[in-house]
């Protein structure tokens, strides 16, 4: 089966993958769905026991069909190699009474590694593959983890330069560290006055601009996303749902064709969204369950068919999720309108001019997949504790709004099916938030002294991620106004 793409909004049809991914972003503002959701080629039976990489062909060679064997297996060699530092890559971990999918053993210790340790080979052979002479700038946002991921993925990376925007003060001390002692001549990071909504809409209105867009490509350069509202970051994602499942089986957790529930910490909604995509495409999930923090606009819209971003945005201590605009949401809310593009439209401009937009009862009915609930900050450290005292292992702060969440699931529905939570960064990169969980005397240490607090407390090895970083020097300095982030970018890259 042949799959082409096609933008939410109507704009582009009959993309192939490859041109897709070096857009990123639809010409009309929309995103990137494939023109039909792809069922797994082989029984379910026939994954289990595949190595990760294997896995990895089997999932993307349904939807990359542009990309021959050879161009894909590429991509997939060099993405899944010694970057991390187990060969089961996402290992499956049985701990009090959860199934904790750990996504953090890549180069930047979280889950955005799994994607983005891919995307720039995806990029390299798109870009071969549609004749593109530019150099490519990959223009991102990031509330924490995205940003670092991509600047590791891409990193001297010839014909690609990489430009990341991250709220100034919205992310973790060792989240910042990480970012701005990254090396690379091609990388770029800017920290704005404001919140990450604000560097993700500064972001969409420069890529949805086109007289800069035509100024870039006089000077030779071409726009694209490392964000996943790119759907070469979002369907190597579903990979690890396959391979959570596969691995479940093959160490007799469940029998071949049995239920599990799946549970996501989340924020812009890309996490999940591919575990909605693995749904469709066969792996039996029962329920998908949306785990938020305060900041919980997806827990609204799951229980009122209303999605209202006018509220109070908080920094909690999860921050990669504090987010109050969830752009995956668009390709659900594509799928579940029956493909409609004109409603996607009407929902997109309500939200750009009012705040807020509804849905159909009869959309509301395609939520039923999902189960939405919030934890508290105080809720969070709670489970954070639980989880600790109760088997010895340590979850980071968003971990831990995925256990708690998945703890109220259980009270109010009395589910006992197997669950995977996705365990979506290392608890050595939110030191702070999870050894003041554990005991509040903590609180008197620098988070850098409370990294070998942690290796003392889980005698779990500090990851390698960790310990370049107490090295390296800062190399990137530039803040700007949320409002100025267009003329920072003519700066980096030497245009007017």
């Amino acid at each position: 089966m042949n799959i082409l793409y096609k933008s939410t909004r109507g704009g582009e049809s009959n993309i192939p993958a490859s041109l897709a991914i070096i857009k990123g972003l639809a010409c009309d503002g929309g995103l990137f769905v494939p023109n039909e959701i792809p069922k797994i080629d082989k029984p379910l039976k026939k994954l289990v026991g595949l190595t990760y990489k294997e896995m990895a062909f089997e999932i993307m060679k349904l939807y990359f069909t542009d990309f021959t064997e050879d161009e894909l297996k590429y991509c997939i060699d060099n993405a899944y190699n010694e970057k991390f530092d187990t060969s089961e890559i996402a290992p499956v971990v049985n701990k009090d009474d959860a199934y904790y999918l750990e996504l953090f053993h890549g180069s930047t210790i979280a889950f955005k590694d799994m994607a983005l340790s891919i995307l720039p080979y995806l990029m390299k052979v798109s870009a071969k593959k549609q004749n593109i002479k530019n150099d490519i700038v990959i223009l991102t946002a990031t509330s924490g983890d995205t940003g670092k991921a991509a600047l590791a993925g891409f990193a001297n990376v010839e014909g690609i330069k990489i430009i990341v925007f991250y709220p100034k003060d919205g992310v973790s001390p060792i989240q910042k560290h990480q970012m701005v002692t990254q090396k690379g001549d091609n990388t770029y990071v800017v920290g704005i006055e404001g919140n990450f909504d604000d560097a993700q809409n500064g972001v969409k209105e420069i890529f949805n601009n086109k007289g800069f867009n035509k100024v870039l490509d006089e000077n030779g350069y071409n726009f694209s996303s490392a964000n996943s509202i790119n759907i070469g970051r979002l369907i190597p994602q579903i990979v690890y749902y396959f391979y959570a499942y596969s691995k479940m089986v093959e160490n007799n957790d469940i029998k071949m064709g049995q239920d599990i529930n799946v549970v996501v910490p989340t924020g812009n909604f890309g996490n999940i969204l591919a575990a909605y995509y693995a749904k469709n495409m066969g792996l039996p999930i029962n329920q998908l369950i949306c785990a938020s923090n305060d900041n919980k606009v997806l827990y609204d819209f799951m229980n009122t068919g209303v999605y209202n971003k006018k509220r109070e945005f908080i920094l909690t201590i999860s921050p990669s999720m504090d987010i109050l605009i969830s752009s995956n949401l668009e390709r659900l809310l594509y799928k579940i309108s029956g493909n409609n593009e004109s409603v996607i439209l009407k929902l997109m401009e309500e939200l750009y001019t009012k705040g807020e937009y509804k849905i159909t009862d009869d959309m509301k009915k395609g939520l039923n997949d999902f189960y939405g609930n919030y934890a508290t900050i105080d809720e969070t450290y709670d489970a954070i504790k639980e989880v600790f005292d109760n088997s010895g292992y340590l979850i980071d702060s968003h971990t831990a709004v995925g256990s708690a969440v998945y703890k109220k699931y259980k009270e109010a529905t009395g589910d006992d099916t197997k669950t995977v939570i996705a365990s979506t960064a290392s608890p050595y990169k939110f030191t702070r938030s999870v050894m003041k969980a554990i005991d509040e005397s903590y609180e008197k240490y620098s988070d850098f002294e409370l990294i070998q607090k942690m290796y003392e407390l889980s005698e779990v090895a500090i990851p390698k991620a960790i310990k370049d970083i107490l090295e390296d020097p800062i190399i990137h300095k530039r803040v700007c106004d949320k409002d100025k982030m267009k003329e920072t970018i003519e700066e980096i890259l030497n245009i007017s």
